[in-house]
């Protein structure tokens, strides 16, 4: 007997090497289908990172609006008459009501990150005899550039604007034909007007809002939209993203205002996310299976080939217990070396994936890390993949009747 290694571990050593093989042929499967597992969950999750960093680096998680302006019933008494106005009011610019109050109680959330006032409208941007619409938006930057990325899509000049100052897009700006420095009037409906310095320059890389998006100070925006002291919503940005709709419905509980959550307004876009995941599943699930399925297949003959060896140690007083370790042994090593192989496959096929995968200016096409965890799940779930999947051969030798064993 050993004293370094039992008795079960010699044995399992040696079947698996006079099965040279058939052992190297079940390793390799396992290896390929844990490297795929490996890099189609790298992907799936930097294709998932990529998609959610375009979406909510620039867009509030929660969004708290005041509620809409609905038509209400005019009723008029008389002869049995009754008269209703149907019409929709128009809409007109509101303050979200007692917003500092909402705010306060909001940033005291558990798992609220960020929680930015926000004054939006329309306006017009003159300069000479162009005249251009605009969407613009009174931030402050102090708490606005936590909620959303728009530091990094600076290309000239600084996103930390002051009551004088003002951010444009890339597109407007060549429109306009202007840069850092110069001098724009902006307009709105209601009669305010400002002249502003060209503070910053961005690039969303979006046309639309390039053309069409401007920043400016909080004040600034509340005198140009006539909101002196009012906010057009709460914004907000959470630890946990995937709890916005929970957390969206507890604020509209307690506040009775509108919210909306990025789950809410980008239905479809959740939707493809979940699908993502649930594809990453089955492909986990089938995948395992196949080399389950293997392991098994390959043990089962193993059994049968080596029924008069098992027969030889029953009855030289091996236990039943020890014959049944034995074969779980040799699935939870071809699983877990199969596993290690597969790793350094997919590890590789992650590398060449970054050099493939380009842009036209050399950039990566999505960002994909590696995440040392993944590969300890891989070798961990291998593993226990491999010794269940040798439960049944395992048992199956273990039931041997020595004498019967022998006689074969």
């Amino acid at each position: 007997m050993n004293t370094v290694f039992p008795f079960e571990w010699i044995l399992a050593i040696r079947f698996m090497r006079e099965a040279r093989m058939q052992t190297l042929l079940i390793m390799s499967g396992v290896a390929l289908g844990v490297s795929v597992i490996v890099f189609i969950s790298a992907l799936i999750s930097g294709l998932q990172t990529n998609l959610f960093r375009r979406t909510l680096d620039f867009q509030a998680q929660i969004v708290i609006l005041p509620p809409k302006e609905v038509s209400r019933p005019l009723h008029k008494a008389g002869e049995g008459m009754l008269a209703t106005l149907v019409q929709p009011r128009a809409q007109r610019l509101q303050s979200v009501d007692q917003w500092q109050t909402v705010l306060a109680q909001v940033a005291k959330m558990d798992g609220v990150s960020v929680v930015a006032p926000v004054v939006a409208g329309a306006g017009f941007i003159v300069r000479g005899e162009a005249n251009k619409a605009v969407g613009l938006t009174g931030i402050e930057p102090e708490t606005y550039l936590q909620l959303i990325a728009l530091n990094s899509k600076i290309i000239a000049g600084t996103a930390n604007i002051t009551g004088t100052d003002i951010l444009v897009g890339m597109d407007l700006a060549k429109d306009l034909g202007v840069w850092t420095g110069d001098k724009l009037n902006l307009q709105t409906a209601s009669g305010g007007t400002a002249t502003l310095s060209i503070r910053g320059i961005f690039d969303f890389g979006n046309s639309g809002m390039n053309s069409r998006s401007v920043y400016i100070a909080l004040r600034t925006a509340q005198s140009l939209l006539d909101l002196a002291g009012g906010v057009t919503s709460v914004e907000v940005n959470l630890d946990a993203p995937f709890t916005a709709e929970t957390v969206a419905q507890t604020i509209q509980a307690q506040t009775g205002l509108k919210v909306d959550s990025w789950i809410a307004t980008n239905a479809q876009f959740f939707s493809a996310l979940e699908a993502q995941s649930m594809s990453n599943t089955v492909i986990r699930f089938f995948v395992g299976l196949t080399a389950a399925l293997g392991i098994a297949s390959v043990l089962v003959v193993s059994v049968v080939q080596k029924s008069k060896a098992i027969g030889i140690l029953r009855a030289t007083g091996t236990s039943r217990q020890q014959i049944l370790r034995l074969f779980l042994l040799q699935g939870a090593l071809t699983g877990l070396i199969g596993s290690l192989l597969g790793a350094v496959v997919g590890w590789l096929f992650l590398n060449a994936w970054r050099k493939i995968a380009v842009n036209a200016d050399g950039t990566q096409l999505f960002p994909i890390t590696f995440d040392p965890m993944l590969f300890v799940y891989a070798a961990v779930g291998a593993t226990l993949v491999g010794t269940l999947a040798a439960l049944f051969p395992a048992l199956q030798a273990a039931r041997l009747d020595p004498a019967v064993a022998i006689r074969g």
